[in-house]
């Protein structure tokens, strides 16, 4: 059970701590943060809110007051980083690794969090 505990805040940490770098880096660093959506295609109005959205889904898991609103984060933050990943891999710019560390370390804490707090399955050790 320790060590679950221990993977769980490892990787929500990691976690927490790139979306609020990417969220930090969309409002303080615009101008950095706009070259790359318009290599990647995507529009840059799109960046202010989605470093509120990242801001608010780092809240929600770390509160856990909300069960529906963190799993509504994770789901964000999965989704978020899948189609990271893909925009960086298709257009070959070389910045997939960190999108796809961020997906592999949602992953890890959705499935840690599951298995430290066993709210959806208290039967299961």
């Amino acid at each position: 059970m320790k060590s679950n505990k221990i993977i769980y805040w490892l990787s929500t940490s990691i976690m927490c701590l790139i979306f609020l770098f990417s969220a930090f880096l969309y409002v303080f660093g615009h101008d950095i943060a706009s070259v790359f959506y318009a290599v990647i295609g995507f529009p840059t109005w799109i960046l202010y809110p989605s470093a509120l959205l990242k801001v608010l889904g780092v809240v929600a898991i770390l509160s856990r007051k909300s069960s529906l609103l963190k799993e509504w984060a994770y789901a964000g933050f999965f989704f978020d980083v899948l189609f990271a990943t893909m925009a960086h891999l298709a257009v070959g710019d070389g910045q997939h690794p960190l999108s796809i560390l961020a997906l592999v370390v949602t992953i890890i804490s959705r499935i840690y969090e599951n298995k430290v707090y066993n709210k959806h399955f208290p039967n299961i050790k």
